[in-house]
């Protein structure tokens, strides 16, 4: 009886998971009024001059980030969808059996969404308590521990997973052999966030030459100034891999599609440079030549992307199947077989393509919170293509596999003649 009774008596003192939960969201509510009290207290502490100049530098450094920490959010959400409706993406991705799930996706979110914000806090409050020094020393940690959990060599913190996304982006930086579906899929993923790593770019520049926590950056002429060369290249970095990518399958496949597709990105590339070029040339040149090509380029970007993805990268005959999950869901009757979906999906992808282009223009830069609302948007806009790719690649996969098996169950003619049980009197 003695040792019945103490797995009863431990159960009785471990309280419920629903209790934990709460307990959980509660501590998460604290620290979100907490960190949201202490930044606006600290920023109304500065002077009305240097605020806005303040908070576009805090903004240069934590929103990569917190935009990082959107995609792994959403990523998260895309894998519970896949998972729900039976969409098998550790075979699409080529994953091995140590992938990580939708809720690990979730947990690592979960600990970016605290850890990114409570850094930025800090360093509001100290800069507005006048320990500059330490201020300073706030995002360079940050980087750093966010550096060191990606590279770390030592099997924790899903390192078969770290593996295989550094894998990844080596491949995409030097394409030098076969493209994959995870290849060019994490590199147009890249394509959408280029905006976030020319503001890496830009803070680690800043890092480097010692110049956190001074607002002499925002002059045009200083090292990591908004008029720096190393903007437009970053940018166009991203839209250059995915093109080489492309060039790469033509090389393997020879298929005319691919040499369109990369078409495609090359088209990013006069957005990009011709919305440098404002300030390296006469005002008169901007606007009489230089301006309306940029505006030509955009349009023409926008739409040849916007074209391919209904065309190409999505099956419109099977647009809505991936929200049919296995079990009933609300969110599965809210969403499969809806023309509403439908209409919003198109509609949202156009809009989004289209003001994206604002987003590649340096020289549209000034409003940082336009800029960052623009990039949030273009980063959902990729969340929801994100659903429709990976559902055409996992129909193009069944569609193989059914075809292979109708060839292999039917006999030929040969195999007819001298199968001795296949004459018919």
């Amino acid at each position: 009886m003695k040792g019945v009774t103490t797995p009863l008596s431990t159960a009785a003192i471990m309280p419920s998971p629903v209790l934990l939960w709460r307990f959980k969201v509660l501590l998460f509510l604290i620290w979100g009024v907490s960190c949201c009290k202490i930044s606006w207290d600290s920023v109304m502490r500065m002077s009305a001059n240097l605020r806005d100049l303040f908070l576009y530098e805090a903004f240069l450094y934590y929103n990569p980030l917190l935009l990082m920490t959107m995609m792994v959010w959403f990523w998260g959400i895309n894998l519970w969808v896949f998972a729900q409706a039976n969409v098998n993406y550790a075979k699409i991705f080529d994953l091995d059996q140590n992938h990580l799930s939708h809720r690990e996706i979730w947990k690592c979110a979960t600990w970016m969404t605290m850890i990114v914000p409570t850094s930025m806090t800090a360093y509001l409050y100290l800069y507005s308590h006048g320990e500059v020094s330490l201020a300073a020393s706030q995002p360079v940690l940050l980087y750093a521990v966010f550096a060191m959990a990606l590279i770390f060599p030592f099997d924790i913190f899903y390192l078969s997973s770290r593996y295989f996304f550094l894998r990844t982006v080596w491949r995409i930086v030097f394409p030098f052999q076969a493209i994959s579906f995870a290849d060019f899929f994490l590199a147009d993923i890249f394509t959408s966030m280029s905006k976030v790593f020319s503001d890496l770019e830009r803070s680690v520049c800043r890092m480097v030459h010692r110049q956190v926590a001074t607002i002499a950056w925002f002059e045009a002429d200083s090292v990591c100034g908004s008029h720096a060369v190393a903007i437009p290249i970053v940018l166009v970095l991203p839209y250059l891999f995915r093109l080489f990518q492309c060039l790469r399958q033509y090389k393997d496949t020879r298929e005319k599609t691919t040499l369109l597709n990369a078409l495609k990105y090359s088209t990013a590339v006069p957005v990009i440079f011709l919305s440098a070029l404002k300030y390296h040339v006469f005002p008169d040149n901007w606007v009489n030549i230089y301006r309306p090509l940029w505006l030509l380029s955009g349009v023409v970007n926008s739409l040849y992307s916007f074209y391919w993805d209904l065309t190409r990268d999505w099956d419109l005959s099977c647009f809505t199947r991936i929200f049919k999950f296995s079990r009933p869901n609300a969110l599965s009757y809210l969403l499969y077989g809806r023309k509403w979906v439908y209409f919003w999906v198109i509609g949202t992808n156009l809009i989004l393509r289209c003001t994206w282009t604002y987003k590649l223009s340096s020289h549209l830069r000034h409003n940082y919170l336009t800029v960052f609302a623009i990039t949030a948007l273009e980063i959902f806009r990729r969340f929801q293509w994100a659903f429709f790719r990976v559902e055409n690649e996992w129909n193009k996969m069944n569609s193989k596999q059914n075809i292979q098996l109708s060839t292999i169950d039917k006999p030929n003619d040969e195999q007819k003649l001298l199968d001795p049980n296949g004459y018919s009197v």
